[in-house]
């Protein structure tokens, strides 16, 4: 589950701790007793955090200590928060499979949800995420339900697809509702529409969330420059205005929410750092051997998958390409990288959703540290986007996006 294993002796701690890396880590104290509780918890400075928790207690104090019920010290080093939150959750899920998500606080993502099982399609917000292979077609994450339901429906306006949740009945002395009577919703309740009508409609909507809003612009772009190449102004004019109100419509849509089925990205993050590689013996003997050699800085970046909102990684790319790879462009080489880099196979919807959530909580941070990069309607990477990203994140440099609104970084 975790890298590393060490045994835990309070008459050896002070080696113990010296061989443990001053690093950010994800780790687990286990006790003697097969059927104990695990300690699990992720830090910014593992020595020091062991340190507070394995040493000798301190008279008159009320901090926890476990110096007599750890016997074994289980940890991965971690280059990221991402990475340690990711970490963190694979170890919790492992050891409290009942209560791991209580423990996380995970919050599931809001997601814009189009019921294509439905006789009569409708959109609604939802946290839970059925089957990306069934006919139900998911968007997001947003940042929140709010912000979701929003987005939904103030686009919805610029459609004629039905705001209703019930299962409909058509009948021709049904009255409506407010939408119809504002000619806001073709009415497929009393038969306002034909089959072919509505499924068409909805098909108009699909487009628009699989596009981000391009396939409607382009829709109302060529309709206003059809009606100004036959002189009518005026209806020209009323176009143009919609695509005024369109505007702030799609700028609600950040580049974080995609259609889930065909979420497809790659995330950068600092890898873990190698200047000091320690190495402690890891079965019970009179003594703990602690061997540091020093060596060079890894000149690396980590990369993690992103499919169909599940993760995988992180997987340790070289910066520089080792002999057998000068030949190679920096592109070719993370494509390859990738292609052997499987993809994270959820063992079901909940699992897929967890990913969901943090994938969601890192997306939104404010101090968010990574870059990610998504991959088109083809499916391709922006792969020169990608390089340069990996530079930066190398480098430690400021995010794309955080150039963009301020060009002086």
């Amino acid at each position: 589950m975790l890298a590393e294993r060490i045994e835990f002796r309070p008459e050896a701690d002070a080696e113990i701790f010296s061989g443990v890396a001053a690093a950010p880590a994800v780790f687990l104290l286990r006790g003697g007793d097969a059927n104990s509780e695990p300690y699990v918890s992720k830090t910014a400075n593992l020595r020091r955090r062991l340190q507070r928790l394995l040493s000798a207690p301190e008279e008159h104090t009320k901090r926890l200590n476990l110096r007599d019920r750890v016997r074994w010290i289980e940890y991965t080093l971690t280059g990221s928060d991402f990475e340690s939150g990711l970490a963190l959750y694979r170890a919790l899920r492992s050891a409290f499979p009942k209560t791991y998500s209580n423990r996380l606080r995970l919050r599931f993502a809001p997601l814009v949800k189009l019921h294509l099982e439905n006789e009569f399609a409708r959109a609604s917000v939802t946290t839970r995420l059925g089957r990306i292979s069934g006919k139900n077609l998911y968007y997001g994450p947003f940042a929140s339900r709010l912000a979701a339901e929003k987005f939904m429906n103030d686009a919805l306006d610029f459609f004629k697809m039905r705001r209703c949740v019930e299962d409909l009945h058509p009948d021709p002395v049904f009255p409506g509702c407010v939408y119809s009577e504002m000619k806001m919703c073709l009415a497929p309740c009393f038969r306002g529409c034909s089959d072919e009508e509505y499924r068409a409609e909805v098909t108009r909507v699909e487009s628009f969330l699989d596009s981000r809003g391009e396939s409607l612009k382009r829709q109302m772009g060529a309709e206003r420059d059809d009606a100004s190449a036959k002189m009518e102004f005026e209806t020209a004019a009323a176009i143009h205005a919609r695509l005024d109100k369109l505007t702030p419509v799609l700028q609600q849509l950040p580049e974080f929410v995609q259609r889930i089925d065909r979420l497809h990205a790659v995330i950068v993050q600092k890898s873990v750092q190698k200047s000091v590689h320690k190495s402690v013996q890891k079965s019970a003997q009179p003594s703990v051997q602690d061997s540091v050699q020093q060596s060079p800085k890894a000149e690396s970046v980590a990369l993690f998958r992103v499919d169909g909102g599940a993760i995988a990684g992180p997987l340790e790319f070289p910066i520089s390409g080792g002999e057998h790879a000068k030949s190679q462009s920096m592109e070719a080489r993370i494509a390859a990288a990738l292609e052997a880099f499987p993809a994270s196979q959820p063992g079901s919807a909940i699992e897929r959703m967890e990913h969901l959530a943090m994938l969601k909580r890192w997306c939104y941070r404010g101090s968010r540290a990574g870059e990610i990069f998504f991959a088109d309607a083809k499916g391709e990477l922006p792969m020169r986007r990608l390089v340069r990203g990996i530079g930066r994140v190398f480098k430690g440099e400021a995010p794309e996006n955080e150039m963009r609104v301020n060009p002086a970084l």
